[in-house]
């Protein structure tokens, strides 16, 4: 019998059931390996949007990006891996981080009971490209479908639950009206 090889762009939209935006996996954008995971079971009643605060990238740029990005939260925070579940660059390409069912490092307090999605880029000032709007509100969609947000989450900005401006100024506008927003 001949095996069966499945190129890792569509084992990940298999696996994520991501098929509405593209994903690419961690050993796409060339990911190390994290220190240690600690699994999370059951849907997560929360979904919590980030920007990184570093400039926008779009295409193979933001492979770099985002290995800079977890190279950081590894290096200088000392965290076990990239904090965010998923990031998306300004094309709407969507990154994977911690990914599904792994506890991330974005929200203090909140990582046990939510999933984190981050926009690179800041956005104090602007809000994110159409197409990285549509692929946060894709992933999130997706992550109620497979089971890993409840189908009742709430969609908090980062600011509603730490002191700080993330996810910019902007950004947080636009969130305030997708269905699903609220306060903790």
């Amino acid at each position: 019998m001949m095996p069966i090889l499945i190129p890792s762009f569509l084992f990940v939209c298999l696996v994520a059931n991501a098929c509405g935006v593209t994903v690419v996996s961690r050993s796409e954008w060339g990911a190390r390996s994290p220190v240690e995971e600690t699994l999370m079971f059951d849907p997560k009643p929360y979904a919590i949007i980030h920007h990184t605060a570093t400039s926008t990238c779009s295409g193979n740029h933001c492979k770099a990006v985002v290995r800079a990005i977890q190279n950081f939260h590894m290096d200088t925070r000392g965290w076990w891996d990239i904090g965010y579940n998923f990031l998306i660059g300004a094309d709407g390409v969507v990154y994977e981080g911690r990914g599904w069912g792994v506890v991330g490092a974005h929200a203090k307090g909140w990582n046990n009971v939510s999933y984190g999605f981050s926009v690179i880029g800041d956005f104090m000032t602007n809000r994110p490209t159409k197409a990285a709007l549509k692929a946060v509100r894709a992933i999130i969609k997706q992550a109620v479908k497979r089971g890993y947000l409840t189908r009742t989450y709430k969609l908090l900005g980062h600011r509603d639950v730490g002191n700080t401006s993330c996810p910019g100024d902007a950004f947080y506008e636009v969130i305030k009206t997708w269905p699903h927003y609220g306060r903790p």
